[in-house]
């Protein structure tokens, strides 16, 4: 099969640069070296999607994989704990099978009702829905996030004073684009002010993380 051969050779080609007699630049990278590059690579997919570019996106998603058998190369040469691309794609493929019962499991599954983030909360044994969301996440990413694992809870947090601000303002949006030139000028007020807008955001959702914390009982 063509993919198969593919990824095969990728992964030769990887081991090759990362060998003796490779390339000096790729055998001296280490997981941390790489952060930005996946990063990168990431951030270059997403504009790939929202620019609807398919050509982009297929060069962008070789970009990732590449950063994905990169990190595996180098895992494999722990000494200790080594684990290969194999390994990542063993992990995942139980991960899916554990996540989906219902499609892959015969007969009635205790909690078949349960979504993705329920399952993934009591397989890693996490106490409240916002445990696991990446902290470095850029603040609207992460807000977006914590309201979504949240919104069971939504009807117990009291309504604020900026809460019913928001929804006057919201009144008078007709269209995404208006939201995204009122995020704009309350971004360039912000400044104006010498208000970090990303840090106050980060800080709202942290101080909502420990609102919705002690609705769950967690935190008193």
């Amino acid at each position: 099969m063509t993919t198969k051969s593919h990824l095969a050779e990728l992964i030769a080609v990887m081991d090759r640069l990362r060998s003796p007699g490779g390339c000096p630049w790729d055998a001296e990278q280490t997981h941390e070296s790489l952060i930005e590059y996946l990063v990168e690579e990431t951030y270059e997919t997403v504009e790939a999607i929202e620019l609807q570019d398919r050509e982009a996106l297929r060069e962008e998603l070789g970009d990732v994989l590449l950063q994905v058998v990169f990190h595996a190369r180098i895992a494999q040469e722990h000494p200790t704990d080594p684990w290969d691309i194999d390994d990542v794609a063993a992990g995942i493929v139980a991960k899916l099978i554990r996540r989906h019962p219902h499609v892959f499991l015969e007969g009635e599954q205790p909690d078949a009702n349960l979504n993705w983030h329920e399952r993934k909360a009591k397989e890693k044994g996490r106490e409240s829905v916002t445990d696991g969301i990446p902290a470095h996440l850029p603040a609207l990413l992460l807000a977006a996030k914590v309201l979504a694992r949240s919104r069971r809870l939504a009807e117990q947090v009291p309504v604020t004073a900026q809460r019913t601000r928001a929804e006057e303002v919201a009144g008078h949006l007709h269209s995404e684009a208006e939201l995204g030139d009122l995020l704009l000028e309350l971004t360039s007020l912000a400044r104006d002010r010498g208000w970090d807008g990303e840090s106050a955001l980060r800080g709202a959702v942290q101080r909502r993380v420990s609102q919705v914390r002690r609705l769950e009982g967690l935190d008193r």
